[in-house]
């Protein structure tokens, strides 16, 4: 009895000795892992951010891609307890591995960030992984994949702002990227301004074209101007008379919303109907 009193004493000692041991982090508040990724032992989510739909610039070579779709991005933190933490290139290799492993490639790389691409599942994903000497590191992934519109132009709408205000942005007229190609997504916003110039046989309207401030005025008042045309050449095939329609480009010149950040440009670069 007494030798087991003296064990139960030392090891209460003991424990009372030893250095607490740091708890380890929960992950913040609706943060998961990528469904592709696992993370690093012991790793914590510092903030993460998931978006139905966004556009990121991903490295490739030496320059970048703007890749649009479904949107992750995660913080990772190394557990408080670590004493010796991975290196940048650790982080980065055992990422590289992990999509390799499943068919990715590697499209850009430098001392502290990767990018990364491949199919999955018949989805094109894009990987980009940053770390630094502290053993932090942030994930950010883009499943490509187009909008789904969820907005949709009504004659009737067009009518009662153009009345309101004298002016109306149109939503559902898209083009391709740096072109004045009409996306033949656009055809049902082109019907509606159709419906509603036919209804109205005395309306006139300047078709104005805006971008937004990605590359040179020059250049974006060009490319404002060719869309302007582009949709009012596609309203004269549907019917409309040519003489009630006046294209102009605005290029950069009259943003709705901040240029900075990808959501705003997205608001920016539209076409509007003004009443003449």
């Amino acid at each position: 009895m007494r030798v087991v009193s003296s064990l139960v004493a030392i090891l209460a000692t003991a424990c009372l000795a030893a250095p607490a041991l740091a708890q380890p982090k929960k992950d913040a508040a609706s943060c998961a892992d990528h469904p592709l990724l696992t993370r690093l032992p012991d790793y914590w989510i510092e903030s993460c951010t998931q978006k139905q739909f966004d556009s990121y610039k991903f490295a490739v070579g030496k320059t970048t891609s703007a890749v649009e779709g479904k949107f992750w991005n995660i913080r990772y933190q190394p557990p408080a307890g670590l004493t010796t933490k991975p290196s940048a290139l650790q982080v980065l290799r055992n990422v590289e591995t992990a999509v390799k492993k499943v068919g990715g490639v590697v499209v850009a790389s430098d001392s502290s960030k990767e990018t990364l691409k491949l199919t999955n599942d018949g989805k094109e994903l894009w990987v980009e992984v940053w770390a630094d000497y502290t053993g932090k590191y942030i994930l950010t992934v883009v499943e490509k994949a187009a909008m789904e519109q969820q907005i949709t132009a009504s004659a009737d709408v067009f009518a009662n702002d153009l009345k309101r205000t004298g002016h109306i942005a149109v939503d559902g007229i898209f083009f391709d990227s740096g072109s004045a190609n009409l996306k033949p997504e656009s055809q049902q916003a082109i019907g509606e301004i159709v419906k509603l110039l036919k209804a109205d046989g005395a309306l006139k309207v300047f078709v104005v074209g805006h971008t937004d401030n990605v590359g040179g005025n020059d250049a974006n008042l060009k490319l404002s101007q060719e869309r302007a045309q582009a949709v009012v050449q596609a309203l004269a095939k549907g019917g409309v008379e040519a003489a009630r329609l006046k294209s102009f480009g605005n290029g950069p010149y009259a943003p709705v919303a901040s240029n900075d950040q990808e959501s705003g440009r997205a608001k920016n670069r539209r076409v509007e109907l003004v009443k003449q």
